[in-house]
């Protein structure tokens, strides 16, 4: 059985991360987390950074699967949105990796933790564009600009999930759906 050292190399760096955080971590950490020599992981990533973003991208991927499996063809576009942001939502405060460069940000403020975290909230904004061009084209909502409308659906959410809570009682999931179909729904509907 041959050892994908590369591998190795990515879930050691993973469990570093998501422990020390960005910051925290360094590349002695990994090698001895994967229990390879240092220059073994330069064979495959030219820095932190380099092997940072392989991480990142991963997590993204992860994302884009549970927001890509919350979509039901029988559901109607703000149905669908509804489910997309609470499981990404809920993906993102409870994976590891998350958790802890947004304590990061929060506590220390590591332009490459905010960098990441910037990339991650990106890629859900991109998604939910996409959602609403098909919603355009179904003619489920009116036409808008699908990129500033993915903005302020996703800030909408985020002020709902954390802000609001910070206020007042938390808002169920029930009670955001019912606020988007007031706020968006009845705004954006044909």
């Amino acid at each position: 059985m041959t050892v994908d050292r590369k591998q190795l190399i990515v879930q050691a760096a993973f469990k570093s991360f998501s422990l020390f955080g960005y910051k925290g971590t360094t590349m002695e950490q990994v090698a001895k987390i994967a229990k390879v020599g240092k220059g073994t992981i330069y064979t495959f990533f030219q820095n932190k950074e380099e092997l940072f973003n392989e991480i990142l991208h991963n997590v993204i991927m992860e994302m884009r699967d549970v927001a890509k499996s919350s979509i039901d063809k029988n559901r109607t576009f703000f149905q669908n949105l509804n489910q997309v942001l609470f499981k990404t939502l809920e993906f993102r405060r409870k994976h590891e990796l998350m958790v802890r460069l947004y304590h990061e940000v929060k506590e220390i403020g590591t332009p490459a933790a905010m960098d990441g975290l910037k990339k991650f909230e990106s890629e859900i904004r991109k998604f939910i564009e996409i959602q609403v061009e098909k919603a355009i084209e179904r003619k489920e909502i009116k036409h808008c600009d699908p990129e500033i409308t993915a903005f302020i659906i996703f800030r909408l959410y985020i002020s709902f999930v954390s802000e609001w809570s910070s206020l007042r009682d938390e808002l169920d999931n029930e009670k955001i759906a019912e606020l988007f179909q007031l706020y968006l729904a009845e705004g954006l509907a044909m």
